[in-house]
């Protein structure tokens, strides 16, 4: 073992600068495997590091190496498995159990005694010693005396310990010694002699140091001396300071009486002080002047001064009750007297203020009426301006009413919106009867004159209120009610305008300058609407004082009284309401505008359904105003009451633009032509170009410009399938002929137009257009040369089957004989016959609108040409040499197309 453990220590453990201190042979339990060690190691650097190594001979048996390495401070458990008998199996417990069979216990006992003292040497974490005999961790096991002295030693730590207790010489001992050393030149040879020396010149000074201490004993006796006379000194001074302390005691006596009065003296002015300066601020916050006093109970609430008077002692008084009382002020009877006083004053100016108020708020209610005649003949909506510039004189009096009683505040705010309420109620219901007339009377017939249709007095005067959105009449004159009278007769004729029958009407019908009217009579209803809401919301914001996210109660909940959605809420405690209040200023103020203007929502759905009934496509003009108004407004605020009734109202105006667009869609759809009459264009195509130039002009820049491209792609599409539809259908006009002419015109409308999201539908209508018109020359020229085309395709078909091109003549039914036989048929002059005829049958299938026979007529005369062309062609293949021609030219073939064009 000696040898194995120099061995490993030479080749392994020294080239890495660590010392073998414990070495055990063991092979894995339960495994029949080769011997391996366990080697216990420290580190020769500092911090010292002790690590298990297992060290495992090669495959080849030639050297050693290392297998794995654990670090001793990972180590857990030492399990010795039998502390009383002898038992070679240990298990070591690292990041998992090691299970190791040593060669002998006494090794095993070695080992892990070696690992006991490197643990309780290096480690602060102690590692678990489990089923080992004390004997064996407390001295040096028994095992030790049968190893090797060395080996011994080694494991033990004996050379650790030597280690540790050498202590190195210092640089001046070095020098001291080497200079001892000089000065005696057989210390070296002769270290028995130069110790003896050394002995020798210890025992000279020790005499030395004995001489002189006893030297120096009369130097000590003279000290001891001078030592008692000071002590005799000392002695003297502390009698006479004693004399002293007794001849002052009395006079401290007398300075703490001293000093005990000036310090009463000193408190009780400083009690006086502080009392002073609560007086003085008592009197300073808590006095209200005369003149205040005054204003608060009978001040003027009318004229501007009296105003600014209530205002200022408004101010004071909540001044004086929100002081903040110092502890023990609420205790002084005058200061109880005084906040009764401030009580007594803030309730009867809340009372004055509050009547005073209410009383401005119902004849402002009842006064405006009296004007409203005049606004609404003109279409135009009353001004609030200086109703409100009056009442806003009284803003801080109502932030005052807000901040000392609440319930008064509330109940000033039900107020002015119940009579604010009432009045905005009148005004627009009579507005909007005024734009019902204005609007009703855009509609005329070709004369000038109203169109009036029969029907009973109950159904008009039912149509007329439904449009109305009342149950009440007209509050006009007698000739206002018969203009809308005759407004809901043409109402229903306009209601069936669509892309069906635009075509078919005259342009009186469907008058642009109506339809401007109408824009505009919509456009002033929204611009009256606009600035009317957004000043009473800012009115609003600002008299109530609503500018503050508060977390208070909705002015207008109370018991019993109608909410701002029409309905009654129910009774609950004061905690409940509370509890359910309102989160900002704006959610207020939104309520208030809801119960004020009420009537706008519906009145406003009221015109746009009565637009709707006049003309299908008044909802592309309510559509771009009404989102330009939504668009401003959200930019202003988007959750005002403006903002968010434009918006609802705006769905509607949107649902009934898709409804105008469903209905052209099921019109074209419900489309039936005459079987006697020759198509044409057909009315929806035309329809189509209108309603295009119409919606190009009103979306130019608006911001719903997607909706309209939107529908554009449904139109279009619909108008595509239903001309092919119609195309099928046709039994006078030949199929090529309606697609040809309904898809030239819808390329042309949209080249014209340019409508970037119909770019590939333009495309596709230039194709179709192309394709068909090819097709209709092409089935036509078949009919005037019939036999030469039938005897030619026969030629074609016998080619096709395998017939060589030179032995089609060799055919019976198309040699030579037979082709000169047709070619007979056919000479110039009957050619120009069948042309003649082919015009007049084209011109006659062709609409005068479109204007397209010149196009068709030239490309069939360039068809034409090619089919004689290649007449001729086939002639040169398949009848090589026989001399055979047509009996006319292309040049007669020109003239013959350019005399029939000019004769016609």
């Amino acid at each position: 073992m000696t040898a194995i453990k120099h061995a490993l220590q030479r080749d392994i453990f020294t080239p890495n600068d660590e010392r073998l201190l414990g070495i055990v042979n063991v092979c894995k339990a339960g495994k029949k495997k080769k011997n391996c060690f366990l080697c216990a190691t420290v580190t020769t650097e500092r911090p010292v590091q002790v690590k298990v190594v297992k060290v495992k001979k090669s495959d080849k048996g030639d050297f050693y190496k290392r297998q794995q390495t654990w670090e001793l401070r990972d180590l857990t458990e030492v399990d010795a498995k039998d502390a009383s008998k002898e038992n070679p199996e240990f298990d070591l417990h690292f990041e998992k159990v090691y299970r190791w069979v040593a060669s002998s216990t006494a090794e095993k006992n070695s080992f892990i005694s070696c690992i006991w003292k490197l643990n309780q040497r290096y480690l602060r974490k102690k590692v678990e010693f489990v089923n080992v005999s004390s004997q064996l961790l407390e001295e040096l096991p028994k095992a030790e005396e049968s190893v090797p002295s060395g080996e011994s030693q080694s494991v033990a730590g004996g050379d650790e310990d030597a280690l540790d207790e050498y202590q190195e010489l210092s640089t001046r001992e070095e020098q001291d010694i080497e200079s001892m050393m000089v000065t005696c030149e057989y210390a070296i040879s002769n270290a028995e002699a130069f110790a003896e020396k050394l002995f020798k010149e210890l025992q000279v000074l020790d005499g030395a140091n004995i001489q002189s201490i006893m030297a120096s004993e009369k130097q000590v006796n003279i000290l001891m001396q001078l030592l008692d006379e000071a002590l005799g000194e000392v002695d003297t001074i502390e009698g006479k300071l004693s004399s002293y302390e007794e001849m002052l005691q009395s006079v401290k006596e007398q300075m703490d009486q001293i000093s005990q009065s000036n310090r009463l003296i000193q408190i009780s002015n400083t009690n006086n002080g502080k009392l002073l300066d609560e007086i003085q601020f008592l009197v300073n916050y808590m006095d209200l002047s005369k003149g205040h006093i005054r204003a608060l109970q009978e001040g003027d609430l009318t004229s501007p001064k009296g105003i600014e008077a209530c205002i200022n002692a408004s101010e004071a008084l909540l001044q004086c009750m929100n002081v903040a009382l110092r502890p023990g002020h609420e205790k002084l009877m005058a200061v109880n007297q005084q906040q009764l006083l401030f009580a007594e004053l803030r309730d009867t100016f809340a009372r004055r203020l509050t009547n005073h108020l209410n009383n401005v708020f119902v004849h402002q209610g009842h006064d405006q009426s009296s004007t409203l005649s005049q606004h609404t003949a003109e279409l135009t909506l009353p001004k609030h301006s200086p109703l409100h510039r009056d009442l806003l004189r009284y803003a801080k009096l109502m932030e005052w009413l807000k901040n000392t009683h609440r319930e008064k505040y509330e109940g000033l705010s039900r107020t002015y919106v119940e009579y604010m309420s009432k009045l905005y109620e009148r005004e627009i219901k009579e507005f909007f009867e005024v734009a019902k007339i204005k609007m009703a009377g855009t509609s005329k017939d070709p004369k000038g004159k109203f169109a009036t249709l029969p029907r009973k007095e109950s159904a008009l005067k039912q149509e007329t209120e439904s449009l109305h959105g009342s149950s009440g009449k007209l509050t006009g004159s007698t000739s206002s009610l018969n203009k809308l009278t005759v407004q809901g007769s043409n109402s229903r004729r306009s209601q069936s305008s669509s892309l069906l029958d635009m075509g078919n009407m005259s342009a009186s019908d469907l008058d642009v300058a109506d339809r401007t009217k109408f824009d505009k009579i919509f456009e002033q209803v929204l611009s009256e609407l606009e600035p009317l809401c957004l000043a009473e919301q800012d009115f609003i914001s600002k008299f109530f004082k609503l500018q503050q996210h508060l977390t208070v109660a909705p002015p207008l909940a109370q018991p019993e009284a109608e909410d701002f959605d029409g309905s009654l809420p129910s009774k609950k405690p004061p905690q409940a309401e509370h509890k359910h209040s309102l989160s900002s200023e704006k959610d207020i103020v939104r309520l208030m505008m809801n119960k004020i203007f009420q009537s706008i929502e519906t009145e406003l759905n009221s015109l746009i359904a009565l637009g709707d009934k006049i003309d299908s496509f008044h909802s592309l003009y309510m559509l771009v105003k009404m989102s330009h108004h939504v668009w401003t407004a959200e930019n202003v605020d988007p959750a005002s009451y403006l903002s968010t009734t434009l918006g609802n109202v705006l769905v509607t105006v949107k649902r009934n633009f898709d409804k105008c667009i469903s209905n052209q869609i099921r019109q074209m759809e419900e489309f039936k032509i005459s079987k006697k009459s020759k198509v044409g264009i057909l009315p929806f195509v035309t329809g189509f170009e209108e309603f295009a130039e119409l919606a190009e002009t009103i979306f130019r820049n608006a911001e719903r410009r997607g909706d309209l491209d939107k529908a554009y792609v449904k139109l279009i599409r619909a108008v595509f399938m239903n001309v092919e539809k119609v195309a099928n259908e046709s039994q006078k006009t030949p199929r090529d002929v309606v697609m040809m002419e309904n898809f030239h015109h819808i390329f042309s409308t949209l080249s014209r137009l340019k409508i970037s999201c119909l770019d590939a539908e333009r495309r596709e209508a230039k194709h179709k257009y192309t394709d068909h018109l090819q097709s209709y020359v092409i089935n036509s020229l078949g009919q005037p040369l019939e036999k030469l085309n039938h005897f030619f395709e026969g030629v074609e078909a016998r080619v096709a089957q395998g017939v060589r091109e030179e032995e089609v003549s060799y055919q019976l039914a198309f040699n030579k004989q037979e082709l000169r036989k047709v070619i007979k048929e056919y000479p110039g002059k009957e050619v120009k016959k069948g042309l003649d005829n082919l015009y007049k049958k084209v011109d006659k299938h062709l609409c005068e609108e479109e204007s397209l026979l010149q196009v068709v007529w030239h490309s069939m005369q360039d068809e034409f040409i090619r089919q004689y062309k290649h007449f001729e062609d086939l002639i040169g293949r398949c009848y090589p040499g026989s001399g055979i021609t047509m009996e006319f030219t292309i040049q007669d073939m020109l003239e013959y197309f350019s005399s029939i064009a000019q004769s016609h």
